[in-house]
């Protein structure tokens, strides 16, 4: 099939012959995303914690979540050497902070100090979690998975899987046994650069059974 039979009204491009637009869109399309605010610690017992753009939950039973960095960056490092990190939730209130620490700095660098954060020790990784954040999840790691195309050509993707072992929600965002997912004020990013969003108006759909 050639770019010719396209539907009238529609760009269609290959990524591979790139997308001939001002910014690749497909970061916006793939969107809104939770962010992966990765807390790790490295083999000497130094903190990380950074900010992923992919991030998502992959298995219920037992409960499965995972980020994908572009680069061998700090957290992956830190998590092939100990086994160990935990997911923090990323919300309006702390949008300033949690972009601090996605600055680039040196591997010796805390991030919780450095974004005025507070670190609380882990219950079941030896990891800390944002004090701050309504909602944290400690992940042992089950799989770190350099990612390859479909020509078996090696990416500098690494996607790391972790099974949560232990989770923690502040008490105010628990309303009649529920986690109040709208009261947290998540944010995830949305499109480009630049763009966030945060949770919306409220509506509900019940699953035809």
């Amino acid at each position: 099939m050639n770019d010719s039979s396209r539907t009238a009204g529609v760009h269609f491009y290959r990524p591979q012959d790139g997308h001939r637009l001002a910014h690749d869109p497909f970061k916006a399309i793939v969107a809104p995303r939770m962010i992966g605010w990765i807390s790790s610690r490295d083999a000497e017992g130094r903190l990380n914690l950074a900010p992923y753009s992919f991030f998502g939950a992959f298995a219920g039973n037992p409960p499965v979540i995972g980020f994908s960095s572009e680069g061998y960056k700090d957290s992956v490092r830190n998590v092939e050497a100990t086994g160990e990190f935990v997911w923090n939730m990323a919300t309006l209130s702390l949008a300033e902070k949690m972009n601090a620490t996605s600055a680039t700095v040196p591997s010796d660098v805390d991030e919780f100090a450095l974004a005025g954060l507070t670190p609380v020790a882990g219950q079941a990784v030896d990891v800390p979690h944002v004090a701050e954040s309504p909602a944290a999840l400690e992940c042992k790691v089950m799989q770190v998975i350099r990612l390859t195309d479909i020509d078996g050509q090696q990416m500098s993707n690494w996607l790391v899987l972790g099974q949560v072992v232990g989770v923690h929600i502040r008490d105010e965002f628990l309303r009649d046994g529920l986690f109040d997912t709208f009261r947290a004020q998540p944010i995830m990013r949305a499109g480009y650069r630049a763009d966030y969003a945060q949770t919306g108006p409220r509506f509900e759909m019940i699953r035809p059974k």
